[in-house]
C-alpha cells in the first residue's frame, strides 16, 4: 500500500497507465523558500511528469514545501522496469529529504533532514553494489554534515544501507551539483570530493560497506569532468 499523496495530483489525460515516466521537470517557480543554496531563492511548486503512453501529470506541493533541486532524475527505484522520478523537497521547518515519484505521487522518501534550511545533494541513482537492485545516493548537508548517505527501497519504504563522512559533492551557491555516478571497470562508483575541494573521491559499495578512493587532486571542473569519463 502507497502512502498518502503528499501532493496534489492533476490528470491531464485519460486514466493512469503502466509503463512508468519517461520524462520529469519542475515548474510553477516560487520564492516561498529564500535558501538559496543553489545561487538563487527561486525553488520549484510543482513536478510534471510524462508517461510511456504520453500523459502528463502536474504533482502540486502543498504551500510549505518546495522542490529544491536542479532536475529530477529518472531512475528504477523500485526495480519493477519502470522508471520513477527522484527528487529533493525541503520543507519550511523540517528541510530537506529525498523523495521518489510516479504519476500516482508519493511513493517513498527519507526522513526530512529535520531543520529549515538544511539540505540534500543527489550524488544518483543507480546498481551500486551489482546485486541488480537500485540504490539511491546522496550528501547530507554538503555544506555542513558532508555525509554520504546511500538508500535502497525495500516493501515499499526507503531504507539507509550505508553511510561515510567527510565527502561532499556541492558548494553553497554553486548552479550545479559536482560529480555523480560513472562506470568504469564494469562497476558503478560514485565521484565526490574531499570536504576542502582539494581531492578527487570515488566510492565503491560493497556488502553495505562503503571504500573511498582517492583519484587524486581537484583541478577544477575539468578534473571532475576527467573522473566521470574514467580518466583517472
Amino acid at each position: 500500500m502507497r502512502r498518502a499523496l503528499a501532493a496534489l495530483l492533476i490528470a491531464l489525460a485519460a486514466p493512469a497507465t503502466a509503463g512508468g515516466l519517461t520524462g520529469a521537470s519542475y515548474a510553477d517557480p516560487t520564492t516561498r523558500y529564500p535558501h538559496g543554496a543553489l545561487g538563487d531563492t527561486i525553488e520549484h511548486g510543482t513536478l510534471v511528469v510524462t508517461t510511456a503512453a504520453g500523459r502528463r501529470v502536474r504533482l502540486v506541493l502543498p504551500e510549505t514545501r518546495v522542490f529544491e533541486d536542479t532536475v529530477p532524475r529518472l531512475a528504477d527505484v523500485d526495480n519493477d522496469g519502470d522508471r520513477e522520478a527522484v527528487v529533493v523537497e525541503s520543507d519550511r521547518a523540517r528541510g530537506a529529504r529525498l523523495a521518489i515519484y510516479d504519476d500516482t505521487g508519493l511513493i517513498a522518501a527519507t526522513p526530512f533532514i529535520g531543520r529549515r534550511f538544511r539540505w540534500l545533494a543527489v550524488v544518483g541513482a543507480d546498481d551500486l553494489d551489482g546485486d541488480g537492485q537500485t540504490e539511491i545516493a546522496y550528501i547530507d548537508r554538503p555544506h555542513l554534515a558532508r555525509t554520504l548517505r546511500v538508500w535502497r527501497l525495500e516493501a515499499g519504504a526507503l531504507v539507509e544501507v550505508a553511510s561515510a563522512t567527510g565527502l561532499t559533492n556541492h558548494r553553497i551557491g554553486d548552479r550545479e551539483i559536482s560529480g555523480g555516478i560513472r562506470h568504469c571497470g564494469g562497476r558503478a562508483e560514485m565521484i565526490v570530493t574531499d570536504t576542502d575541494w582539494r581531492r578527487l573521491i570515488a566510492v565503491t559499495l560493497d556488502n553495505g560497506r562503503l571504500t573511498a578512493h582517492d583519484l587524486g587532486p581537484h583541478a577544477g571542473p575539468a578534473s571532475l569532468a576527467a573522473a566521470m569519463a574514467c580518466a583517472n
